[in-house]
């Protein structure tokens, strides 16, 4: 049932020699996270606190982002020239420079709402712009590779229209799920490491195999950038904080994971199943905000403290052991979803349906759905906004 870690196809030396893009990521994020810290400082772009959403005691640096976003097009650049002389050059160049536009524009939209306070629609215009990119440079899932196992061929215009509707929606998802996540000093970007190692791995897996030519190169080298500039910025987010990521990170993180998890979508759905379910913590936080907003008849896009991590500061857990939770939450989905690439599809989709109704029947049994006194709070002035 289950296949060879380790393929025949490629050694693992040949995944090896991408390493430099991890330390050129990392170093650079550190550097530029530091610089990007003394400048919001000089210019006063600071997440002040509100006492309600926001508890944090005194004004923080934003920009944390920023510095992200450099340690990735960094470590990305430096494995554009690792690949300089494969023979798929080309299109690993397209597929990495579309990921890196994308991320550009997905950083860039968030943090002109930490400054201006964008209003949804206009967030939601710059989400699908960066999937528009993606669209563009080929990067989309094989969605014939999901019906032809039961004879449903899809028509090439119908095939068109899903893959703008599925890019959109991951793009969409993603970033919006880890801005949601962007709540507790450290949150954020340690669950953003502890899914983009997972995806390493899948990532290498499938490369030992051979399983793409241009596809295998280019997810290692994101994964590789991703884990790197996260990492690089972590020292600096560590309860107490002295930086936050802001819009500006969540969405760039989200971006890059979407696109990873559409890239693992390449040719058969087991991969693609694989990363959703490492994806898990924030699919989870995400789905119980909204089921918890609609059965408390609250507006979708409200700032509350009703998140799973708020809860349990609520009930008295320590923020340093409540993101120890989350972490230890985000790597048991992150586990399941490496574990479960290995087995048959028809057998991990069951394991992925048992899960699920698990994770749903815990979150209603201890209470999480339900709103009360500062989970419910509306911010005066910045009601629709879609940060926690």
């Amino acid at each position: 049932m289950f296949d060879s870690l380790i393929g025949d196809k490629r050694p693992l030396g040949w995944v090896l020699q991408f390493w430099p893009v991890l330390p050129a990521a990392f170093f650079i994020s550190l550097a530029a996270t530091a610089l990007c810290k003394r400048v919001a400082v000089r210019f006063g772009i600071v997440d002040r606190p509100d006492n309600r959403v926001k508890t944090h005691k005194e004004p923080i640096a934003y920009l944390g982002g920023v510095g992200m976003l450099i340690g990735l097009i960094i470590g990305l650049l430096a494995g554009v020239y690792l690949l300089r002389t494969n023979p798929a050059f080309g299109h690993e160049l397209r597929w990495l420079l579309g990921v890196l536009a994308g991320a550009v524009i997905a950083c860039l939209v968030g943090l002109a709402d930490d400054i201006l306070d964008l209003r949804p629609r206009h967030k939601m215009l710059g989400q699908v712009l960066a999937a528009g990119v993606l669209l563009l440079v080929g990067i989309n899932p094989n969605v014939q590779q999901v019906t032809r196992p039961y004879g449903l061929p899809i028509p090439a215009n119908v095939e068109i229209v899903l893959d703008v509707l599925i890019v959109t929606f991951f793009v969409l998802g993603a970033t919006n799920s880890l801005n949601l996540l962007d709540g507790l000093d450290g949150l954020c970007g340690g669950i953003t490491a502890i899914i983009a190692v997972p995806m390493l791995l899948l990532a290498t897996h499938l490369a030992t195999w051979g399983f793409s030519d241009f596809g295998d190169p280019v997810r290692i080298v994101i994964c590789l950038g991703l884990v790197g500039s996260v990492c690089g910025f972590l020292p600096f987010n560590r309860h107490p904080a002295k930086i936050f990521m802001g819009d500006a990170g969540s969405m760039l993180l989200g971006f890059v994971v979407a696109a990873l998890m559409i890239l693992f979508a390449e040719k058969v759905p087991r991969w693609w199943l694989a990363s959703i379910i490492v994806f898990g913590l924030p699919i989870l936080d995400t789905g119980v905000a909204v089921v918890r907003r609609l059965l408390n008849h609250r507006p979708l896009f409200v700032s509350d403290r009703g998140h799973i991590y708020d809860q349990m500061i609520d009930r008295g857990i320590p923020l340093k052991r409540t993101v120890a939770i989350c972490y230890g939450l985000a790597g048991f989905y992150a586990l399941l979803g490496g574990a479960m690439s290995q087995i048959r599809t028809r057998y991990a989709a069951i394991v992925y349906l048992v899960v699920i109704a698990t994770s749903a029947l815990i979150v209603w049994r201890k209470g999480y759905l339900k709103m009360q006194g500062l989970r419910g709070v509306v911010p005066e002035k910045r009601s629709f906004k879609f940060d926690v």
